[in-house]
């Protein structure tokens, strides 16, 4: 957020879309140098000048001094993305002169989101393109991690920041140097350390920096939601905005952070309305945000260990910390967890070399360097093209005798005419080599290969393990509809009615995308089936 704001950033209000924003809003009136909000307050407000001038602060850190990042005059608003994700002010706000001003809580916000489309769109727009301009100056410091380039624990963080699309800047350290960290007593048992407005958190994990920033779910009294969504793959994402969208006060978890698979596919070509493909990065931040337009509390990471029936038809929703979400229906979208190879130093090379995702993320950790991909469906397809139009000399490890077996055509005809891409079928990935990092990969057919990353697409199996009382098939998919099996069918006549589609074996529950039995493991199928359940709980919550 720059000195002098772009017409986005900073949009030109008329008399009457002025007057209707003052009606959301409560006036007070500030000294010169007093504070609107400071950086780590929790709870904050937009704040609309109606007269003088409020800077806002990136505060000084230990290493660095305070910077102005913006100044607003009369008739505009002083906010960030953050309002609408509930992350704490990482900014302060102060006022440069007598300033009178409104103050928009975030209940206030939320309301004029629903009820004014044309502000909607204005404000939304307007804190979007602030938080993509921060991330590009000083702001960015108020978030830093430092880790090594090949350790997973250092990537996991530098993934939660960006699927949260939190503004943030992450410094790699080479193998045996900490740099000037090292006056600073940093040692390499403290690594990965994130820096919360310059104070350190050692060994720093998701969790650590989602609950200091205000991200971990915060129950608000004795409240009652709607729904619980528990997954935020494009299922759960779906369910979310349709739930919220059409007025359930709605809650969306995930155990690591939005996107699922999806936001690991480096090019979707085959999802409607995007003749020229799309990232699932992209595709994943733009759902997010419709997400956060329509008032979805999305909670990462966050976990999901129990879910129980309780009294007056509503559900109980554990959390790993302990802590429970009461609700009155819930959507289970959880996806898969990725399959692994069984080969000796498998888990050695999990955190320097062993990938289940190829976004920018991941190939800046192999920019250049030869890669091996394995599996045969269109996730190895495209992740093979991706890396090769990088820079990457590739293997494509594929098991069965032939490319075509699980790939889409298209996927096939341009492997085959990619230099970069080498394709072995009826072959196996037999072994794992290097020293602290993964160097070379044994595949049966070939023999040792040079090979900086291993990118693995095997498949998944449905995160299912915590939900022991819902009926599921023998592979752990969770049955729905017509297909509950007959001994969970007594239930129903107590109600009155039947499982609507997508209900499992318990009322108000519900499954949708790739951990319902039958789904088809595709983007656009899954949207549909979070969309489609949305239906069903209506429904439900009717009886």
């Amino acid at each position: 957020m720059e000195t002098d704001l772009d017409p986005v950033q900073r949009p030109v209000l008329t008399d009457a879309q002025w007057e209707r924003l003052h009606g959301f809003g409560v006036p007070e009136d500030v000294a010169a140098g007093d504070y609107l909000f400071r950086s780590g307050d929790r709870d904050y407000d937009l704040i609309l000048v109606d007269e003088g001038e409020i800077e806002v602060v990136r505060d000084s850190l230990f290493w660095i001094e305070e910077a102005v990042l913006a100044r607003s005059g009369p008739r505009t608003f002083v906010g960030e993305l953050g309002l609408l994700n509930g992350q704490g002010a990482f900014l302060s706000a102060r006022a440069t002169t007598p300033t009178r001003v409104l103050r928009v809580s975030r209940a206030e916000l939320r309301r004029l989101m629903a009820e004014d489309d044309e502000l909607c769109d204005i404000i939304l727009h307007a804190l979007w393109a602030r938080r993509e301009s921060l991330r590009r100056g000083p702001a960015a410091l108020t978030l830093k991690f430092v880790g090594r380039s090949s350790s997973g624990d250092f990537l996991a963080l530098q993934r939660f920041a960006e699927r949260l699309d939190l503004v943030h800047k992450s410094v790699a350290l080479a193998p045996d140097d900490l740099g000037v960290h090292e006056e600073f007593g940093v040692t390499a048992d403290d690594l990965p350390i994130a820096y919360i407005q310059g104070e350190p958190i050692s060994r720093a994990t998701p969790g650590l920096v989602a609950e200091r920033l205000g991200l971990s779910y915060q129950a608000d009294g004795d409240e009652v939601v709607d729904l619980v969504v528990i997954g935020g793959g494009p299922a759960g994402l779906a369910a979310a905005i349709y739930g919220a969208s059409e007025g359930l006060s709605t809650v969306l978890l995930d155990a690591v952070a939005p996107g699922g698979q999806a936001a690991s596919t480096a090019r979707i070509e085959n999802f409607l309305g995007f003749p020229f493909g799309v990232s699932g990065g992209d595709l994943i931040g733009q759902a997010s945000l419709q997400a956060l337009k329509f008032g979805v509390r999305v909670y990462a990471p966050c976990e999901a260990v129990k879910l129980d029936p309780v009294e007056d038809r509503q559900l109980d929703v554990t959390l790993a910390d302990g802590r429970v979400i009461r609700a009155r229906s819930a959507i289970v979208t959880s996806g898969a967890a990725y399959r692994r190879l069984d080969l000796e130093r498998w888990t050695d090379f999990e955190r320097s070399g062993i990938y289940y995702a190829a976004t920018q993320l991941e190939l800046r950790q192999v920019m250049e360097s030869p890669v091996v991909v394995v599996g045969g469906a269109n996730s190895a397809g495209q992740a093979s093209l991706y890396l090769a139009a990088n820079g990457c000399p590739v293997h494509l490890v594929v098991r069965g005798s032939e490319l075509g077996g699980r790939m889409s055509s298209y996927l096939v005809d341009r492997l085959m005419e990619e230099p970069r891409v080498q394709v072995h079928t009826g072959a196996n990935v037999v072994g794992l080599d290097g020293r602290a990092a993964l160097e070379r990969v044994r595949i049966d057919s070939l023999g040792d290969v040079d090979a900086r990353g291993l990118f693995c697409f095997i498949g998944a199996d449905p995160a299912t393990g915590w939900l022991s009382t819902l009926d599921r098939d023998a592979d752990g998919f969770l049955r729905t509809g017509t297909d509950i099996a007959a001994q969970s069918l007594a239930q129903w006549q107590r109600l009155g009615r039947e499982p609507l589609p997508f209900e499992t074996s318990v009322p108000r529950v519900f499954a949708a995308g790739d951990v319902r039995r039958g789904s088809m493991k595709r983007v656009a199928a899954a949207v549909g089936e979070g969309s489609s359940a949305v239906a069903s709980v209506h429904r439900a919550l009717a009886f």
